[in-house]
């Protein structure tokens, strides 16, 4: 039997927990057992099929764990005896631990839809062979629908079209693509740049039935309508990867996800912890439970679970849900709370918004104007969201409002930003968006 001080079970976040942890504790012997003989960048998983060209191009290479001293098993946890902290593996092999980790993330949710097993209907797995063999599919089809017009479905149909004769369709049930992430301009602004590039969107429409023998040959609607396809993916969501954990005994809560406390401690054993997308999350802003599911909170939570394993030392401020995406070469982004979940809790609002070039002048090779809406609190002033679209500077930009809610700032605060400035590289100093937007809210709050 092997042994270990830390043992943990998973892929991608696992890998940030045994980094954190070995910086940390550099003496502690770290395991990382995984099922996949290679580990995926998830979100890069849509562009496999458009712009790296295939999932050989989308890896996160071992060499990371061999140079921060962990030690990586190839082979599939079955079970944990957390009497003997022993964990036993499908191969017969057992590996002792002092402290365990659960990184086991998410697999795709697939709908009870019928057909939804025929050949050529695809979830979207964090499986290397699996997606080459998507790739192979692609390639081959004629006409793709994508269920579901969130993230994961809008991006496979932006890559998908790229240096392909394809005709894709998203089907959405809600009246907006992306209406869960984003507030109605930018869904609206985002379905525009889709629909350029000839992708069609049907929104309020539902899959009722997937048609075809065995491989697929189209869907019907629950309106009635019938579309032709001889390929489905579907990108409706993901689920927690808890099955182990349920069988471990471990405590789940919201969406069958590890209950963990704010040190990503199981709520079932103080030696056990759990973080990503298979570890329970809630929100920044009220504690409730959240069902988000996304990298930048899966990292966060990896090394906040590493470093608290022997000793309390980072504390979860929970999730404020950060992300972006591209659409036809324009970016969008959100960070922390919308105008459209303000007004489902009911929360008093001051909301302003602003745009500019992201070069100065905007005559500058490859200007893009940037469109930035803030969010802040009646109340207090605090900043509690913004939503942004425009060139690449967007996918920074968020994370400046993500530390601006993170800290609590005011409007007034950030009014006084003392921004880096080039003009080729960012708006002008006398106006850029997220200060003036800043900047239009102060008197509306005082008021």
């Amino acid at each position: 039997m092997k042994e270990a001080d830390v043992v943990i079970l998973g892929g991608l976040s696992g890998i940030s927990a045994g980094i954190s942890c070995r910086r940390h504790y550099p003496d502690k012997k770290v395991i990382l057992i995984r099922k996949e003989g290679t580990v995926l960048v998830p979100c890069g998983i849509p562009y496999i099929y458009g712009t790296v060209g295939g999932p050989e191009h989308n890896v996160i290479p071992d060499g990371l764990l061999e140079k921060n001293g962990i030690e990586l098993i190839k082979g599939e946890a079955v079970g944990v005896d957390r009497e003997k902290k022993i964990i036993s593996l499908s191969g017969g092999e057992t590996v002792g631990y002092e402290k365990l980790v659960f990184a086991t993330g998410s697999g795709p949710l697939i709908p009870p839809i019928q057909g939804i097993n025929k050949k050529n209907v695809f979830p979207v797995k964090k499986d290397f062979i699996y997606l080459a063999n998507l790739l192979n599919a692609v390639d081959k089809a004629e006409n793709i629908v994508i269920i579901g017009g969130g993230f994961i479905g809008m991006e496979f149909a932006d890559e998908c079209r790229k240096g392909r004769n394809v005709a894709i369709t998203v089907i959405e049930a809600l009246p907006r693509c992306l209406q869960n992430a984003m507030d109605d301009e930018f869904c609206d602004e985002a379905q525009a740049k889709i629909e350029e590039t000839g992708v069609k969107i049907m929104v309020n429409e539902k899959v009722e039935s997937i048609l075809g023998d065995e491989e697929v040959t189209g869907v019907k609607l629950a309106s009635g309508n019938e579309l032709k396809a001889d390929m489905i993916i579907l990108g409706i969501g993901a689920v927690p990867n808890t099955g182990l954990a349920k069988k471990t005994g471990l405590e789940l809560g919201f969406r069958n996800t590890i209950k963990v406390d704010r040190y990503m401690r199981t709520y079932t054993d103080p030696d056990i912890f759990a973080c990503g997308d298979c570890a329970e999350k809630v929100s920044f802003f009220d504690g409730k439970p959240v069902g988000v599911m996304l990298a930048s909170i899966a990292t966060s939570e990896a090394r906040i679970a590493g470093a608290n394993l022997f000793s309390p030392t980072h504390n979860n401020c929970g999730a404020i849900s950060v992300f972006s995406t591209v659409i036809n070469e324009r970016a969008f982004a959100v960070a922390g709370l919308t105008e459209r979940h303000t007004k489902q809790t009911g929360a008093e609002v001051v909301i302003t918004t602003a745009e500019a070039p992201d070069t100065h002048p905007a005559g500058m090779p490859d200007s893009t104007l940037t469109k930035v809406r803030l969010v802040f609190a009646k109340n207090t002033g605090i900043i509690l969201g913004g939503s942004l679209s425009g060139g690449k500077p967007v996918g920074e930009m968020v994370n400046v409002l993500s530390a601006c809610i993170m800290h609590k700032m005011t409007a007034n605060d950030i009014v006084k930003f003392q921004m880096g400035t080039h003009p080729a590289l960012t708006s002008s100093p006398l106006i850029y968006p997220i200060v003036n937007a800043a900047c239009k809210a102060v008197i509306p709050l005082t008021h």
